[in-house]
């Protein structure tokens, strides 16, 4: 008599539609994320136009004051475009951070958390094949997003550098980040380190906290690689002069009389008094500055995308390899705690 309590085989269940699956599940996560592009296109559209604009013109009235007495300008204008472009670019730079953390959270560990990931292996979808959709469609969707705001980034702060007297210069971190392709590929890495961390943790909380911050190490680290992934230019002036900084700063010290580069004792140019002495003592000549000019600009930028995507790729490989090993290591496990047939006869 055949046992009426057996499973039945997940050849027959039928399999999910990807799509329309990873949809519906993520669908408050995919709503917020298109509703934060949207509004952050719109800010910086804003600013590509008539922020832009405005902003422009409050300079050139404020330039065109001359005398003591009283002249009216739109500081409003000036303010307000000086706001917009601090939030947006720093959103921007946020967008990676925030990847991780809903990757970690809800993308993957509280899946995992609560039987959702092995609900869906049984239905006849295998864990590389989920693993495989949980990342390729936010990846996507990443990509064109992260990508579309780095772009109208940088074309709203190209149109306006020179029009807006207090627009930040290329080399300054966060719009140097904001303008170029590295914050898209620190998102890819966020996702892929977050995608990590929930097979790790196997929890929501601990798997959005390990998330975060790999990220956050990541970004840290990539700002400390990206000057040395390039090779610089050396300027030296003279002790008089001071430092003359046009760039992303590699190093900087005194130069001797034999060309050696030494360290500056912080004493500043030869006119303060007692540095032109201190200065003969340790037989300096100049000062030295290793840095990138904005020629750099797309070497820098390029160098420091292609090593995030590099360790996107790696922890991206290292993630599938853990989910084979685990579910492997589950279903022989499985295999092994089920009775052979001369085992249920006796």
């Amino acid at each position: 008599m055949k046992s009426t309590d057996a499973p039945a085989s997940t050849a027959s269940a039928p399999r999910p539609r990807l799509l329309p699956w990873l949809l519906r599940l993520h669908r408050p996560g995919l709503a917020v994320w298109a509703g934060l592009v949207a509004v952050l296109t719109l800010a910086l559209l804003a600013m590509w136009g008539p922020l832009g604009d405005a902003a422009a013109d409050g300079w050139r009235q404020y330039r065109a004051c001359v005398g003591d007495g009283p002249c009216g300008y739109d500081q409003d204008a000036i303010i307000r475009y000086r706001d917009v472009y601090t939030y947006t670019t720093f959103a921007v730079i946020g967008l990676p951070f925030l990847v991780a953390a809903w990757a970690g959270a809800a993308l993957i560990g509280r899946e995992l958390e609560n039987g959702t990931a092995h609900l869906a292996w049984t239905t006849g979808l295998s864990p590389t094949r989920w693993l495989t959709a949980k990342l390729a469609a936010p990846a996507a969707l990443i990509t064109l997003g992260t990508g579309l705001l780095v772009l109208l980034h940088h074309l709203a702060w190209s149109a306006n550098r020179h029009r807006i007297d207090t627009s930040k210069t290329w080399h300054d971190s966060p719009t140097l980040h904001a303008n170029g392709p590295t914050t898209v590929a620190l998102a890819l890495a966020g996702l892929a380190a977050a995608a990590l961390a929930g097979l790790l943790w196997r929890r929501t909380l601990p798997a959005l906290v390990a998330g975060l911050g790999f990220t956050v190490a990541l970004r840290f680290a990539a700002d400390l690689a990206m000057p040395r992934l390039w090779p610089s230019v050396t300027r030296v002036t003279g002790l008089d002069t001071g430092y003359v900084m046009e760039g992303v700063e590699v190093d900087s010290g005194l130069v001797t009389a034999g060309g050696g580069h030494i360290a500056d004792p912080g004493c500043g140019p030869s006119f303060v008094e007692g540095c032109a002495e201190r200065y003969a003592k340790l037989d300096a000549t100049g000062f030295y500055t290793e840095y990138h000019p904005e020629s750099h600009y797309w070497p820098l930028q390029l160098t420091t995308t292609a090593l995030l995507l590099a360790v996107a790729a790696g922890l991206t490989v290292t993630a599938f390899a853990m989910l084979r090993r685990s579910t492997a290591t589950t279903r022989t496990s499985a295999r092994a705690t089920v009775p052979t047939r001369e085992e249920a006869a006796v």
